[in-house]
């Protein structure tokens, strides 16, 4: 079987901490499972904490419990380190990063609830899917 190459935008990972309810928080639960792999970068994990710490989001968690969380992460997710970018390709320049450790990991998805701000990275062999869409590639009943 196949593993499968993720990246997973911040979308994804607030809404995960906003609600237990979701899909969201269904995938970042399975964040350790066989068959995906996910990967991570510091500009990204830098992009989580500043999402997930603003006040605005609603994350009703400790610090520390936030803090628990990105290092297990850290822990799961196989790091890599960007060497060249490929900026500006997309619209918004803090989406650019995502694209470039997708591209970078050789992933095959890259997981948010934005889609259209990823349009044209099917150039680089990355198809951009929900989290619902992509538990239903691997299999996950929803």
């Amino acid at each position: 079987m196949k593993k499968h190459k993720i990246v997973i935008d911040t979308d994804v990972i607030v809404s995960a901490l906003r609600s237990r309810d979701g899909l969201s928080f269904k995938l970042l639960s399975m964040i350790d499972d066989e068959r995906f792999k996910v990967f991570i970068s510091v500009p990204v994990l830098l992009e989580y904490e500043d999402a997930i710490k603003r006040d605005k989001t609603n994350i009703k968690l400790k610090k520390t419990e936030i803090d628990d969380i990105l290092d297990f992460i850290c822990f799961i997710a196989e790091q890599r380190k960007i060497f060249y970018l490929w900026r500006p390709f997309l619209r918004d320049a803090k989406d650019d990063m995502f694209l470039e450790l997708a591209v970078e990991s050789e992933c095959d998805y890259l997981i948010t609830f934005n889609k259209k701000d990823f349009q044209g990275i099917e150039t680089f062999g990355i198809q951009v899917l929900t989290p619902k869409e992509f538990l239903k590639v691997i299999g996950e009943k929803i």
